[in-house]
């Protein structure tokens, strides 16, 4: 008897499987006919305006680098290779500004800022994304809420607060500041938090592990490509901010690099003087860092934009 129905299972059911392979079978060539196929013509457009949109947004780099090559009356004749290529402008730039002091002021302001706004925002990110309190939620948005106020509402007051501390004309209230967090990258790591598998977590402090060691040594590693986007968001907000360095700094030994740009600028212009290969050659120096930065951690960066909210 049990041969029997053993023998009508294995009957019924091997018609079954061979219909379930059949079905898979014939579904992949399906998937891979779904898959759209640009025809010849469509693929040459979209490489065109790919090349299109290339050349627009990388023009005024290769414009500024060209003129920097250039002497003082080609630098505005719109020729992307100089008639007369000179290598006196970037010798010259050193000798007419203290250019290396201001790219250390920017260096140390810009890492400072950078790593003082990764952490606290992470810390507070975590705090949000983690523990369970009443009116979590509406804290939140009132921390959200922030991004919505002009910066020329707190810039009074906040130099306010700075001057009675006695920080104006220090390099201090460039990156002081980012040691509170900021609201758009709290939220930013607060969404990658809770993408992240929360019996992680528990098993974590099952083991015994205390909040600080949860967050450094599991959820932090978990987060690093959103920590990395963090830092290269702020490295470049920093290192091109001018508006600080106008409202706090007064000495030229503390300025940063926008800060001494705006001086040359400033400098140079008083009786037509206007030595753009000069300003136009230190523009150059100071941007190079960022374009190294960026492809250095573009992996990362295309990594923490692609899976930020959505990891898990």
């Amino acid at each position: 008897m049990t041969s029997t129905t053993s023998a009508g299972t294995s009957a019924t059911a091997n018609p079954r499987l061979q219909a379930a392979a059949k079905e898979e079978a014939t579904a992949q060539p399906t998937r891979r006919r779904d898959r759209p196929k640009h025809s010849l013509p469509a693929r040459i457009l979209i490489l065109v305006l790919l090349i299109g949109f290339t050349a627009i947004f990388i023009y005024p780099f290769v414009w500024l680098v060209s003129a920097s090559f250039k002497p003082r009356g080609e630098v505005f004749d719109n020729k992307l290779i100089p008639e007369t290529f000179i290598l006196d402008n970037y010798i010259r730039v050193w000798q007419e500004a203290p250019l290396a002091l201001w790219i250390f002021n920017t260096v140390l302001v810009t890492v400072l800022a950078a790593g003082a706004v990764t952490i606290s925002s992470a810390v507070v990110a975590w705090g949000f994304s983690y523990f369970r309190f009443p009116g979590r939620n509406i804290l939140f948005g009132v921390v959200l809420a922030t991004m919505m106020l002009p910066g020329a509402v707190t810039m009074v007051p906040v130099f306010l607060i700075w001057n009675s501390l006695g920080f104006v004309n220090t390099l201090v209230p460039l990156w002081g500041a980012n040691l509170f967090g900021s609201a758009f990258y709290i939220f930013l790591l607060r969404q990658f938090f809770l993408g992240l598998p929360r019996s992680l977590f528990e098993a974590a402090r099952v083991d015994g592990a205390g909040n600080w060691t949860i967050f450094a040594r599991i959820a932090a590693p978990l987060c690093k490509p959103a920590l990395i986007v963090t830092l290269i968001f702020e490295f470049q907000a920093s290192w091109t901010n001018l508006m600080a360095p106008l409202i706090y700094l007064r000495d030229s030994d503390k300025f940063t690099v926008p800060r001494g740009l705006k001086a040359m600028l400033d400098q140079f212009g008083f009786g037509g003087n206007w030595n753009w290969e000069i300003i136009v050659t230190a523009s150059v120096i100071t941007t190079i860092p960022m374009i190294i930065l960026f492809f250095l951690a573009q992996r990362h960066f295309v990594e923490g934009i692609a899976t930020t909210g959505a990891k898990g």
